[in-house]
C-alpha cells in the first residue's frame, strides 16, 4: 500500500474569543494567564468558554470559535469546507493561512500557502495593480524573475490590463478579486486557501476560476481548500469535504456526502416548527408563527403543481409599533443544491402598506408557480428603513424557514408534464 503524501494537518485546533470587547481580557486574567504558564500550567481559561452557537445567547464571556479540529489533507487533493454562517470556516481558514493563531493544538504543513480570504487581502491600496502582483509573490517567497515570467499570465487571465498600472484603490471589488486570485493561482503555491470571496466575481470569472482550481490540483499536483456556499461549485470541483456545525467538524468525507449531508440537515431543520426555530434574526418586533401554503379556493396543501395559482401565508404577531410606509418583506426561495432560484421583494415590487394589525397574515400571491419539480427552502426577511441613509433594521429574519415541494404539472396546459429541475421561463417560439 502507498503511503498518503500528507500535505497539511490539523491536530487538535481550538480557538477561542473573548466576546464583547478588543484583547484578551481584563488585566486580572493577563496577569493569571501568566502566573500559570511560569508555573508549566495550563491556561485557566481554556476550561471556560461555550460552544459557538450564534442562536443562543451565553453565560461565559468567553467562546469556542473551533473546538477540536483533527483533518489531514494529502498533496492534490481539493477539499470543501461547508457549514451555515457562523459554522466557524472563515476562522479555520485564517488559521491555516497564519492569519491568527489557534488557541490550542497545530497546524503542521510542508509547502507555501496563498489564501484569498477577503476582498483585497494582502493588497496596498496606493500601489498599481502591478506593483501589487511583485509584493504578494515577494510575500510568497517568490524571485523578481520568477514573478516577471508568471505577470504575462496573470494579467492575461485577471481581465485587468488596461488597468495594471492603475493604484488597486480604484479597482472595483470585483477587479480586485479577479486580480488577487490569479496571483494566488499563477504563482504556484503548494496549498491554495479560497474562501466564499469568490461569489464577488460575475458568474463567467467563477466559472474561470473554478476551471483554473481543477487545473492546478489535477495538472500541477496542488493542494486546495475551498469554502463556498454554492453547493454545485463544491460537488465539481472538490474530491473531498468536511462539514462544520457551532465550530466542530461533525462529518468527513467524499465531496457529494458531505454535501449531502449538510443538506439533509438543513433540510431538517426547515422542517423544524418555525415557533420552535432559536436561530432567527431581528427586533422581534413582529414574529412570524406559521407558514403554510393555499389554493387559490383556500385549502391548504402540502405539495404544489407547476404553473397553479397559489397563496403563501405568513401568520405574524405584532408587539411593537412599525411605520407601514418603511415595511420591506423579502421572500427568497433556494433549490436542492442550495442555491438562489429567485426572490420576491415587497421594495422592488412597489407594494406600499397602509397599516399592521396586532395579528395579521402576510400574504404572498403567485398567480402561475413557475418552479420545475423539486423542493425547495424558503426563506424571509422582516425589516424597516429607518432613514433613507441608513440600512435596514431587521425585524424578524428566518434562513431555511420552510420547505415547499413542488410536483410536475402542466405549465403550458400542452398535454405533457415539465421536465424537472429549475425555473420555467415564459416564452414562445417560432420558425421564421
Amino acid at each position: 500500500m502507498s503511503k498518503k503524501d500528507i500535505i497539511l494537518k490539523a491536530e487538535n485546533v481550538s480557538k477561542q474569543y473573548r466576546l464583547g470587547v478588543v484583547g484578551t481580557g481584563t488585566l486580572s486574567h493577563d496577569v493569571n494567564r501568566w502566573w500559570h504558564k511560569v508555573r508549566g500550567k495550563e491556561d485557566p481559561y481554556l476550561k471556560v468558554g461555550e460552544t459557538n452557537d450564534r442562536t443562543k445567547k451565553g453565560d461565559s464571556q468567553y467562546v469556542w470559535a473551533l473546538q477540536d479540529i483533527n483533518f489531514e489533507v494529502e498533496r492534490g487533493e481539493v477539499l470543501g469546507i461547508i457549514g451555515k454562517n457562523g459554522a466557524g470556516k472563515s476562522t479555520l481558514l485564517k488559521i491555516l493561512s497564519k492569519v491568527t493563531a489557534p488557541t490550542t493544538g497545530s497546524i503542521k504543513t510542508r509547502g507555501r500557502i496563498a489564501s484569498l480570504l477577503e476582498v483585497g487581502t494582502g493588497f496596498h491600496p496606493e500601489l498599481t495593480g502591478r506593483e501589487n502582483v511583485y509584493l504578494n509573490g515577494a510575500i510568497l517567497g517568490m524571485t523578481k524573475k520568477e514573478i516577471t515570467s508568471k505577470m504575462d499570465e496573470i494579467i492575461a487571465f485577471s481581465g485587468c490590463e488596461r488597468y495594471i498600472d492603475t493604484p488597486t484603490k480604484r479597482y472595483s471589488s470585483g477587479m480586485t478579486v479577479r486580480l488577487a486570485f490569479a496571483v494566488a493561482a499563477f504563482l504556484e503555491p503548494e496549498i491554495l486557501v479560497v474562501d466564499e470571496v469568490l461569489a464577488v466575481g460575475d458568474v463567467e470569472f467563477q466559472k474561470k476560476a473554478i476551471g483554473k482550481m481543477q487545473d492546478i490540483s489535477r495538472e500541477g499536483g496542488r493542494t486546495v481548500l475551498f469554502v463556498s456556499h454554492n453547493m454545485a461549485a463544491v460537488k465539481s470541483l472538490c474530491t473531498t469535504g468536511i462539514v462544520l456545525q457551532n465550530g466542530k467538524i461533525v462529518f468527513k468525507g467524499n465531496s457529494d456526502d458531505s454535501v449531502n449531508y449538510y443538506l439533509d440537515n438543513a433540510y431538517k431543520t426547515a422542517l423544524k416548527p418555525i415557533i420552535e426555530r432559536e436561530d432567527r434574526k431581528g427586533n422581534k418586533k413582529l414574529l412570524v408563527n406559521d407558514i403554510y401554503v393555499k389554493t387559490n379556493e383556500g385549502i391548504r396543501v402540502g405539495e404544489l403543481h407547476s404553473g397553479e395559482e397559489y397563496c403563501i401565508c405568513f401568520d405574524y404577531t405584532k408587539s411593537k409599533d412599525i411605520d407601514p410606509k418603511q415595511l420591506t418583506i423579502v421572500v427568497q426561495f433556494k433549490n436542492d443544491n442550495d442555491e438562489l432560484v429567485t426572490t420576491i421583494a415587497t421594495d422592488e415590487l412597489g407594494t406600499q402598506f397602509s397599516e399592521i394589525a396586532e395579528k395579521g397574515k402576510i400574504e404572498l400571491h403567485i398567480p402561475k408557480l413557475q418552479f420545475r419539480e423539486g423542493n425547495y427552502s424558503l426563506t424571509y426577511m422582516i425589516s424597516e428603513k429607518l432613514a433613507f441613509n441608513t440600512p435596514h433594521e431587521v425585524i424578524d429574519y428566518l434562513s431555511d424557514a420552510c420547505v415547499v415541494s413542488v410536483i410536475r404539472g402542466d405549465y403550458w396546459k400542452s398535454g405533457i408534464l415539465n421536465r424537472p429541475k429549475g425555473f420555467i421561463q415564459e416564452a414562445s417560439i417560432k420558425l421564421i
